[in-house]
């Protein structure tokens, strides 16, 4: 489970440094990846957006493959989706 502060705390450290590696220095206890906001299926909502990325729920209850979900319970992770300028 990903809590609102831990998500908000992940929202500030991506405005500093939005790489995966560096998130994962700092929340050593959370899953990280990163990929551009149109590689998400629209199904999926961010759990939170901040200047120039939204951020996905991304659960590993399966113990085999990473998922998204919309569902701050299962969450054990966060995809930093980098927003697309459409200019």
């Amino acid at each position: 489970m990903i809590t609102p502060t831990q998500l908000v705390r992940v929202g500030e450290a991506v405005l500093l440094d939005g790489r995966a590696a560096a998130l994962r220095q700092r929340f050593p206890e959370l899953h990280f990846t990163e990929c551009s906001e149109d590689d998400v299926s629209p199904r999926y909502r961010p759990a939170f957006s901040i200047e120039g990325y939204d951020l996905f729920y991304i659960s590993g209850a399966t113990g085999h493959c990473l998922e998204l979900t919309n569902t701050a319970e299962l969450a054990t992770g966060i995809l930093i989706a980098a927003k697309v300028d459409d200019e």
